[in-house]
């Protein structure tokens, strides 16, 4: 575990550290003549060397060269201005997977993986983030339309898809919450969020929007609290 650990870290700091913003801009701009693409992936390749410490692992570190050159260019050729933060996660994922594969083959092959398909609550737990994020986010849209409609604010406009995100990020957390057995975050998170509307609903002075605020909510941190209660007595 330790090697993979170190993997990570090299990762990290040649993704963040030692990788200056005007390099990034050179690989969005010139793709695979980037001089600096290659340079980063290089800096990945010496820093795995250099953290293992153990020169004989030479081929791990120019396979991550390889494997890092090429991800980072498939970003840089489909990431484009509107869809630039689903790349940026892609691309993490992309790069941590395939640490974890080459640490399984030269490191860990023993390592068997076949349990999350037998586990029970491996599928309950991935079947109930599944859906608290984007089929509960419909179903609420579906039973709040006929408010939606109701409810215009002319004065203040909000961040695109800000609302469905804030409903996704309340659902998990209070599904977290539930099945760590933590029900007094449950109630620090509701009530957090309700000192955050205080000012908007205050300034507002609208009944309709204070009412159609306060069934979204309450409908959200209830389709939550329903699925982690589920959940922990399945996986109980």
């Amino acid at each position: 575990m330790i090697i993979l650990i170190k993997l990570i870290l090299a990762h990290l700091t040649g993704d963040f550290l030692l990788q200056p913003k005007n390099w990034v801009e050179d690989k969005e701009q010139k793709k695979w003549s980037s001089s600096k693409l290659y340079l980063h992936a290089l800096i990945h390749g010496a820093l795995v060397l250099i953290l293992l410490g153990n020169l004989r692992l030479w081929y791990l570190a120019v396979l991550i060269f390889i494997i890092h050159y090429f991800i980072d260019l498939l970003k840089a050729t489909f990431q484009k201005e509107g869809n630039k933060i689903r790349w940026f996660i892609s691309d993490q994922i992309l790069h941590l997977l395939s640490l974890v594969i080459l640490w399984i083959i030269f490191f860990e092959p023993h390592v068997n993986f076949t349990w999350i398909y037998q586990s029970k609550e491996w599928w309950l737990y991935i079947t109930a983030f599944f859906f608290l994020t984007v089929p509960s986010s419909v179903l609420l849209s579906v039973v709040l339309s006929n408010w939606t409609e109701k409810i215009k604010d002319d004065q203040s406009e909000s961040l695109a898809n800000a609302g469905k995100y804030i409903g996704i990020l309340e659902r998990l957390f209070v599904f977290v919450f539930i099945v760590t057995n933590h029900w007094e975050a449950v109630g620090f998170l509701l009530t957090a969020k309700s000192v955050f509307r205080f000012g908007d609903l205050k300034e507002s002075k609208d009944r309709k929007l204070t009412e159609y605020i306060l069934i979204g909510t309450l409908l959200s941190f209830g389709v939550a609290v329903i699925v982690g209660i589920v959940v922990s007595n399945i996986a109980a």
